[in-house]
């Protein structure tokens, strides 16, 4: 490899380098910091987080229910009849 070719190398190394940091928001700062453009750090208050943890507690639950109808091949024969009988129902 001659010089030229690596001046090449390491100018598109750094150039790919640039546009990464870029894509992603990082920057350096003074004295070569880096930091994030994105938004600070904001601590959520507490009805915040209980809110988000009750609705995960939910989502749980449903998944729960779903693993079990998913597994279980007796009951998801009798949900499927239950299923066509309400559709059968509800046309006119």
């Amino acid at each position: 490899m001659n010089p030229f070719e690596m001046v090449i190398g390491i100018v598109l190394i750094v150039t790919i380098g640039s546009i990464i940091r870029a894509k992603y928001g990082v920057h350096s700062g003074f004295r070569g910091r880096r930091g994030h453009d994105g938004p600070e750090f904001v601590p959520h208050d507490d009805a915040e987080t209980k809110a988000l943890k009750a609705e995960i507690r939910a989502l749980k639950e449903r998944i729960q229910v779903l693993e079990r109808i998913a597994t279980d091949s007796n009951r998801a024969a009798s949900l499927d009849e239950e299923i066509e009988k309400l559709r059968d129902r509800s046309l006119p």
